[in-house]
């Protein structure tokens, strides 16, 4: 009597597991959710436009314009933080309101990362040039006034 309880249970586990794959193998063979399709601009739009300094502006409106001076940079070559800096400045920021971290290590190799700023109207453009390239970072100016947090090299060239 006992083996037959089990039996049984063991016998509608296997039917209800049957009946459930059935049901899923209908799904199989069903067609993919629809993709939506990528958008075309509408006739007579342009291009975006160059992106241009605003020394009125904010960190978050400049970011454009601070990226592509900075991929400007990379591009030419520059891996050291005078460059990110001599770049900025040939860009129109003023060197006065900049701020770079060492990019050489105290045994004088090259540092795996450093960044460089700009205070901008109470915020700060970040950038970061290291081993895994280019990023930036738009921000608020840090409550002692500066956007790097720890030790600056003098921009003194």
């Amino acid at each position: 009597m006992r083996g037959t309880g089990v039996r049984g249970r063991v016998l509608a586990v296997l039917a209800l597991s049957a009946t459930l794959f059935a049901g899923l193998t209908g799904c199989a063979g069903e067609p993919p959710l629809p993709t939506p399709a990528p958008v075309t601009p509408s006739p007579g739009s342009t291009e975006v436009p160059d992106p241009e300094i605003n020394l009125a502006g904010t960190a978050t409106e400049n970011q454009p314009y601070f990226d592509q001076a900075n991929i400007a940079t990379v591009q030419a070559g520059g891996r050291d933080g005078r460059s990110f800096i001599d770049g900025l400045v040939a860009a129109g920021y003023s060197k006065e309101l900049m701020e770079v971290t060492p990019d050489r290590t105290s045994i004088n190799a090259q540092a795996d990362n450093y960044q460089f700023s700009v205070r901008l109207n109470g915020t700060c453009l970040i950038g970061q040039y290291g081993v895994a390239g280019y990023a930036s970072f738009a921000g608020p100016v840090l409550a002692d006034g500066r956007c790097l947090v720890g030790t600056t090299r003098p921009i003194d060239w």
